[in-house]
């Protein structure tokens, strides 16, 4: 027994009596829109697999040739001698699919956000006030993280409110230094997307960097799956964007200008002080590259399926808040029975999470409910009936 286990009991009652102690629970993705857990095969809309290349066989064969090729590992940071030629090829590929100057991989967005943000703000000059950075309200977890290793402020304005973010720009930014918004493009929990065109002509106005977090849109919208900051070219000074969603693998990215990135590669800890991605996640990315920019057809497919989700929730009465994409919430409200939903939809062989605080503020869980290129018109028709009969 630890010395640490008293204290962590004591911890654990405390989140099990607020109801919000999580498990680990083994789960598999199958084609078409499937997952096996405990056995069984559900339908599954709780994964962000969204183009189904998690399992495509040409991500699985190239992960497994760049691994056979190059080896398990990378062997140290990228600073030391774990760059290899793959790296910068690949870092080359991704600034042309973000049409940026360049860019650079991360192990994960949580990591490229909480690293990022941090190195950002210790460049912004501190006098005579520093740096004020406007973030919008729902922004996800990694950016606070660093924000609080910043130890910066943030002038919070309301979710997708860009004339309260022009208000508050105007009263906390005027004296700054430097002012920096961040946001999402697709918000995560809620599915629906920033006016990224008048995002940036307001960054414009007001002199402000713009750092937008692409996590849910890379692969799935905009021209060619390039994510909403491609419908603004050269307007975003910064774009981060995941592998581990619609691409199918692992990792993030950072793209911007060849300054943004030969900066962060000096002052990013996150980057300097971590083992580069090995080949084999390199391979899939590879592969994810060559796939995504002629998947219109499942780009087309996810959207009308969530339209046919939305207009089904609607139909029982249950809201879907401003959500516009493949990812769909089922408001519930309370968190007890968000998770008695869950699980009685689980049991009818769904895959559907609930997704309660601190993830989402109080009041407003849900089955957050993520659509997959491999499921049908039927598949959506089924998972309403199986709402309206165990709610």
């Amino acid at each position: 027994m630890s010395r640490l286990d008293s204290h962590l009991e004591t911890a654990l009652a405390r989140i099990e009596r607020a109801g919000q102690r999580r498990t680990l629970r083994a789960a598999a993705l199958l084609p078409e829109g499937r997952v096996e857990r405990g056995g069984r095969t559900m339908l599954d809309f709780s994964s962000n697999d969204y183009l189904g290349l998690a399992r495509h066989p040409l991500l699985v064969e190239r992960a497994g040739q760049w691994a056979a090729a190059h080896g398990a590992g990378s062997g140290a940071s990228r600073l030391v001698t774990g760059t290899s030629e793959a790296h910068l090829a690949l870092e080359a590929r991704i600034a042309a699919f973000k049409h940026c100057e360049a860019a650079l991989i991360f192990a994960s967005g949580w990591q490229a956000n909480a690293a990022v943000i941090p190195a950002l703000l210790a460049a912004m000059p501190n006098a005579p006030q520093g740096p004020a950075v406007f973030t919008d309200r729902l922004i996800h977890a990694s950016m606070h993280a660093g924000l609080a290793m910043a130890g910066t402020r943030q002038h919070r304005f309301r979710h997708n409110d860009l004339d309260h973010l022009e208000t508050l720009l105007a009263e906390k930014g005027a004296g700054a230094s430097a002012r920096l918004i961040l946001t999402e493009s697709v918000f995560s929990m809620d599915g629906d997307c920033v006016d990224i065109a008048r995002l940036a002509q307001i960054a414009e106005r007001h002199d402000a960097a713009l750092f937008v977090d692409e996590a849910h849109a890379t692969g799935v919208l905009g021209p060619e799956g390039r994510g909403l900051s491609a419908l603004v070219p050269g307007q975003v000074d910064l774009i981060m964007g995941t592998f581990s969603k619609a691409l199918g693998g692992f990792g993030a990215y950072v793209a911007g200008s060849q300054v943004l990135i030969d900066y962060l590669v000096n002052a990013a800890s996150g980057f300097v002080f971590t083992t580069a991605p090995p080949p084999a996640v390199l391979g899939a990315i590879d592969a994810a590259l060559d796939l995504v920019p002629a998947m219109d057809a499942e780009r087309a497919h996810l959207a009308a399926l969530g339209d046919r989700l939305r207009s089904g929730l609607a139909r029982l009465g249950l809201d879907h808040g401003a959500s516009s994409t493949q990812i769909v919430p089922a408001m519930i409200g309370a968190e007890d029975e968000a998770m008695a939903l869950s699980a009685r939809l689980e049991e009818a062989g769904f895959l559907a999470s609930a997704i309660r605080p601190p993830t989402v503020p109080p009041g407003t869980s849900r089955l957050r409910l993520a659509l997959r290129a491999g499921h049908s018109p039927a598949d959506i028709d089924a998972l309403l009936t199986a709402i309206e009969a165990h709610r």
